[in-house]
């Protein structure tokens, strides 16, 4: 695009709107035609313009604080296909880290006053290695990071160094969503021990915060209650094998772990379930072993298997577990994770519980804009002296107590009961009652706030009472003091809430419905739609859904348990599924591989279980980053390893992709491996009748000189990067003239120092790449352009419409053409300079290299 002021990633050209004037016909047709599909308008909808320079695509991207923030964030985009006709919609209007913009220089146009102020402050982000990793650059709250641990933060446009003292540490970066919840340390602790899934579990649901004693009735070695104790923790345990002299007692919580699936005997079974349920008061944890396709076999011993190891074990499935339970206690058993189930004797417990489930765990957030506190002005005297303000003091002196109020009242979406309050008698003595208090709130936060913690409360409520009534729950005698209050503020009454969330409930059977929710949550980020078919996310995003899919995915874990054990979660939109998928290392690995998949059918109420393993060959996850949003941990380095996965050009990743083997083979082949979430190339020499690209071997790009056959040097390169370098030209220059014009005869390749000390006549080693990445005796690269070069012929062909070819159709380095029928020299490197040298023959008969733009044509050959 010539001398377009423009930004350039990845094939891609960034454009300001300001700029689009400059734009050749061609590219302001598709942008038009892009603002015509979208419906949108240049600087009313969108700042920049990102043409895809290979691709249909045109996206028009939304940054309003492009003037006023030095790396604006992106708000909204709108993905253009020209070649099908279609649009989609994404928003990060939410989003806790959305991608942001640099460099704002490179796209206004030259002219542009504001060009002067950016480009000052991009030369002080590379002053100081900001831009040296391009991973850590794309997102805010990566950025931000990078920023500090350099020293600054941003003021305005411009980089100021920090200071000793704690103000210049203050959060331009929202703090992550679950910053203030205390248990997360605690969490984190219990992590480094082993734990048993139902206790996992109680830590996930918030039951090991330290409020409850926990007794682990059958707790064999102890290992539970260990870890528990040792993380400060009121726990204890019996077992009639390893700890038959502990005392049995009851407790808050009481774990029955993996206990009645190995006893055979089932009145025993039945004797251990409810002495285990007798001693507790709040809350009865029982987990079992799970069938699926893969469950040791055995000999058959009444209902379960005797095992090879001489132990007896019953597998269970969901529903026979849960009604078993149910049959045995008289109580409503609640599937939280597989084979681990609850069941309560503390109803408002219990309410509590099903409650805060099927609620988002992030609270809202303000932001900094919101508080209103910050953001005025002193007020002025008649002199116009500042004049005291005295509300500011008052907030400043209660603001820990003023702080925990406005989180209660953005938790509850309502105002807060006094039972409800922590510092209710703190701040009834400083603002004479808890009305006043709430008021003096209203008048330092912005009131839209509230409206919208009220909204997704209301959802919350709605999503509860509609579950409920899919679970087919027996009425509460009576309703958590809590829950009337909500019932009360947002519904009005009982049978109200009751029939909106039924009205709810029915939608889910409705694939338009559907479809549009999926639709929606795709627009924000959650998910990753396949039209008219599903929508597939990770499992931490379930709850930010719009409320009729958290319904769905609800429905499915009243028959199965907690969706948030796995990492994946795909809602079938036309045939009433739920898929769940678990996988070894989600976070931690680029490609992990698929360990197990659930299916539950919501209209057959039955659960099908796939385990991979020795049977079935798990396979990899290709394109995680679809599934994710950009606030979940390596998100960058996601999208970076993917992108560099792309552009290897050597995969089919539709579908389910090429199995483990295959691509590893397929990788090593091209001399790639993984390491974490990168792709390098390995520091091991290739073998030399290996294939290097599709036609040819590392053998005949070595030994194909003349030279090398006389005199039988080895010829052979000791970098590994050598090699790199040679398949690279195989596979980007020669490979495809292979393919156009048929074989080629290599006339000369890789040349090595000893060899070229042995060549008569004028050469250039330091000039001309054939020495690849070889080190001199100093340890420098011989040609510090890298790369690698060969000179070839194809027979029969002219070779100057092979040379116009390779200029016109690969990335190329460095082309010497020396006649019609002689080799051409042709070299690839990392530069890419694209460099035509025409050899023409001087007075003296010596060929005397020319630099032009281009070849001569066909008609024209003669002269070269």
């Amino acid at each position: 695009m010539g001398s377009l002021p423009s930004k350039v990633v990845g094939g891609r050209t960034y454009v300001h709107v300001d700029a689009l004037s400059l734009l050749d016909a061609a590219s302001a047709a598709r942008v038009a035609e892009a603002e015509r599909l979208a419906q949108r308008a240049r600087r009313a909808d969108f700042t920049l313009v990102r043409i895809d320079d290979a691709g249909p695509c045109i996206a028009l991207l939304n940054y309003p604080a492009f003037d006023a923030d030095p790396f604006p964030a992106l708000r909204e985009s709108w993905l253009a296909d020209l070649d099908r006709g279609t649009v989609s919609y994404r928003t990060y209007a939410d989003s806790l880290n959305p991608p942001i913009l640099h460099r704002k220089e490179l796209l206004l146009p030259p002219d542009d006053p504001r060009r002067e102020v950016y480009a000052a402050l991009t030369a002080v982000c590379e002053s100081i290695g900001l831009f040296d990793d391009v991973k850590r650059i794309g997102y805010r709250r990566q950025w931000l990071a990078l920023v500090r641990e350099k020293g600054y933060r941003i003021e305005g446009h411009a980089l100021v160094p920090l200071g000793n003292d704690d103000s210049d540490l203050d959060d331009e970066e929202p703090a992550p969503a679950h910053a203030g919840w205390q248990a997360s340390r605690h969490l984190t602790a219990l992590t480094r021990y082993s734990f048993s899934a139902p206790v996992q579990s109680l830590a996930r649901h918030g039951f090991l915060d330290g409020r409850y004693r926990l007794f682990d009735y059958g707790c064999g070695r102890g290992d539970d209650v260990r870890g528990l104790v040792e993380n400060g923790l009121d726990a204890a345990g019996w077992d009639p094998f390893h700890a038959p002299d502990q005392p049995i007692q009851s407790a808050d919580i009481v774990n029955l772990g993996f206990v009645i699936n190995v006893i055979e005997d089932v009145d025993e079974r039945l004797e251990a379930l409810t002495r285990a349920w007798s001693l507790a008061e709040r809350l009865l944890v029982v987990s079992v072993m799970l069938a699926n396709q893969n469950a040791p076999r055995g000999e058959r011993f009444r209902d379960g298997v005797m095992t090879r190891r001489g132990t007896f074990q019953k597998y269970f499935s969901q529903a026979e577990i849960k009604a078993w339970l149910e049959q045995a206690l008289d109580e409503e058993a609640i599937p939280v994770a597989p084979g681990v189930l609850y069941v309560f004797r503390d109803k408002d417990a219990e309410q509590r519980f099903l409650l805060n489930r099927y609620r988002p765990s992030a609270p809202l957030r303000a932001s900094p804009s919101s508080l209103r506190a910050r953001q005025r002005r002193p007020p002025s005297g008649a002199e116009g002296k500042p004049r005291r303000d005295r509300a500011a003091e008052k907030y400043a002196a209660l603001r820990e107590p003023l702080d925990r109020l406005r989180e209660r009242w953005l938790s509850l979406g309502r105002t807060p009961d006094k039972s409800e309050v922590d510092d209710l008698v703190i701040l009834t003595e400083a603002f004479g009652s808890l009305p006043k208090a709430l008021r003096f709130l209203e008048t330092r936060h912005d009131p839209a706030e509230i409206a919208q913690a009220a909204a997704a409360r209301a959802a919350d409520l709605t999503v509860y009472f509609a579950l409920m009534q899919f679970a087919q729950r027996k009425p509460y005698s009576h309703l958590e003091r809590g829950l009337q209050q909500d019932i009360k503020a947002f519904f009005g009454d009982y049978a109200t809430a009751k029939a909106q969330a039924l009205d709810l409930l029915f939608k889910i059977a409705d694939t338009e419905s559907l479809a549009g929710a999926c639709r929606q949550a795709a627009e924000q980020g959650l998910g990753w739609l396949d039209s008219g078919q599903s929508l597939q996310l990770h499992a931490s995003l379930v709850e930010r859904l719009p409320p009729l899919l958290r319904i769905y995915v609800g429905c499915a874990a009243v028959l199965y348990g907690d969706a948030r054990h796995a990492d994946l979660v795909k809602i079938h939109i036309g045939s009433g599924k739920v898929s769940l998928m678990r996988y070894d290392d989600f976070a931690g690995q680029p490609l992990p591989r698929l360990i197990e998949r659930v299916k539950i059918k919501l209209r057959d109420l039955d659960i099908e279980y796939f385990a991979y393993g020795e049977e079935y060959a798990p396979p990899y996850l290709f394109h995680k980053s679809r599934y994710l949003n950009e606030e979940f941990p390596n998100y960058p380095e996601q999208v970076a390893f993917e992108q560099a996965l792309d552009d290897l050009g050597q995969f089919d990743l539709t579908g389910y992709g090429p199995p483990p083997e295959a691509f590893l083979e397929t990788l090593a082949r091209h001399r790639w491996t993984l390491a974490g979430f990168d792709l390098v190339r390995p520091r091991t020499l290739a073998e030399l009748d290996a294939p290097c690209g599709r036609f040819l071997t590392f053998r005949q790009l070595i030994a194909c000189g003349e030279t090398q056959a006389d005199t039988g040097l080895p010829n052979l390169p000791r970098q590994p990067e050598s090699y790199d370098a040679l398949l690279e030209l195989t596979e980007r220059v020669l490979d495809p003239v292979i393919d156009y014009f048929g074989m080629i005869r290599l006339t000369y390749g890789f040349c090595s120092p000893q060899l070229a000390r042995q060549i008569p006549g004028r050469i250039d080693p330091k000039r001309d790449q054939h020495a690849a990445h070889e080190l001199n005796r100093l340890g420098k690269p011989v040609c510090d352009r890298l790369g690698a070069a060969v000179d070839f012929i194809v027979e029969d062909e002219s070779m100057l419409e092979v040379a116009r070819w390779i200029v016109a159709n690969t990335p190329f380095d460095r082309l010497y053409f020396y006649g019609d029928d002689l080799p051409i020299h042709v070299s690839h490197g990392p530069n890419r300079d694209r460099q035509i040298v025409l050899m023409i023959a001087g007075k003296s008969g010596r060929l005397v290299p020319q630099v032009v733009s281009s070849l001569p044509e066909a008609g024209a050959r003669g002269s070269a």
